[in-house]
């Protein structure tokens, strides 16, 4: 298997204010942009050609990427011109790809931090003969997620859509983003509209008789959909609970890139980052927190399981706990953010304008 699919065109709707100006593959995770992770997991697993179904912001990928040489792959870009959801888009790319009609390609979701043994799925795909193999996780609360049970075998019994009822949760099993599709397969999905192979591909696939393979994979897992889930998969690639090749230095408490400055009287924990010329006052403590690159952290200011935008502030003595600030926000003194408040791109909040306990 040397072929991968990657999924990167969504808008990342659930993300904003992060994806206003950056697609949200990639947004800054561990220090890199996090498509970088997944794609050092898929060429460590032995891809060695992969495929970028972009849409939003497509222009940001190549002149980062580019050939993909510098990570040892041969990356290729095709951009939508309308999107096209998940079927439509890998359908969109099917010329791109080298494979013969019964060779496994690869297939990822581009908001997906896992650390799923990639040549495990592929082996059980083609030990069992599948048509499409499925990365599947066990989750403690499924309502949140489309169903899918397995027989004993592991084949594929329905796929079935977010439970409203108890009754209605079957299994803890979900879809957890990952396939292995015979590349014959690949070329019966509709061309040239949008399909879903959630909804559409996957469904239709299994009334046909098609032999749909689940493999449960219980490593780490997380959807990096919304700005806590993101800023809590960056700290726990730094700490080391989510593996990948890509993180720039050694797993521990903090990641500090070089051309950060952070004063000796700053405290840094949870797995927090530090961007490349970013500046971190006397007396900060940050708690698994993302301070993205130029971002200026002024004295005495608490940050926990935040994010900080690329060239933003926050104030001296400020205090922001789950919250985000969009790139080029000022967040004056004395604020107090809390409970997923978001700051948008080049906002401007004045000193003490936003408090959650008295002024004294």
């Amino acid at each position: 298997m040397t072929e991968a699919i990657l999924l990167v065109g969504g808008k990342g709707t659930r993300l904003r204010p992060l994806t206003v100006n950056t697609p949200k593959p990639m947004v800054p995770a561990a220090g890199v942009p996090f498509l970088t992770h997944q794609l050092a997991r898929a060429r460590a697993a032995g891809v060695d050609h992969i495929v970028l179904a972009t849409s939003y912001l497509a222009e940001v990928f190549e002149p980062y990427f580019g050939d993909g040489s510098a990570l040892g792959l041969h990356i290729e870009y095709v951009t939508e011109e309308e999107p096209l959801g998940t079927g439509g888009a890998i359908r969109n790319v099917a010329a791109r790809l080298h494979s013969g009609p019964e060779d496994p390609v690869l297939i990822f979701n581009g908001d997906i931090l896992t650390g799923l043994d990639i040549r495990a799925l592929v082996a059980e795909h083609r030990r069992v003969d599948a048509d499409v193999s499925l990365h599947l996780t066990k989750v403690s609360d499924p309502r949140a997620y489309g169903l899918v049970p397995t027989d004993p075998t592991g084949r594929v019994t329905a796929f079935l859509e977010k439970p409203q009822t108890p009754a209605e949760i079957v299994t803890d099993q979900i879809n957890a983003g990952a396939y292995v599709f015979r590349r014959s397969v690949i070329d019966t999905i509709p061309a040239g509209r949008p399909v879903s192979v959630e909804r559409e591909t996957f469904p239709d696939l299994l009334a046909s008789g098609a032999h749909l393979q689940g493999m449960v994979d219980s490593t780490y897992w997380l959807d990096l959909g919304t700005p806590q889930a993101f800023v809590r998969g960056s700290a726990d690639l730094v700490l080391g609970r989510a593996p990948s090749p890509a993180v720039p230095g050694r797993c521990g408490d903090r990641l500090v890139l070089p051309s950060a400055r952070v004063a000796t009287g700053a405290k840094l924990t949870g797995g927090t980052v530090v961007g490349e010329d970013a500046v971190v006052g006397e007396g900060v403590r940050l708690v698994g927190s993302t301070v993205l690159s130029g971002a200026v952290i002024e004295p005495g200011a608490v940050i926990t399981d935040s994010l900080i935008g690329a060239r933003a502030s926050v104030g001296a003595r400020s205090v922001l706990t789950d919250a985000v600030v969009g790139d080029g926000a000022r967040v004056g003194a004395d604020n107090e953010l809390r409970a997923g408040a978001r700051v948008w791109c080049e906002a401007r909040l004045p000193a003490g304008a936003v408090r959650f306990s008295s002024d004294q």
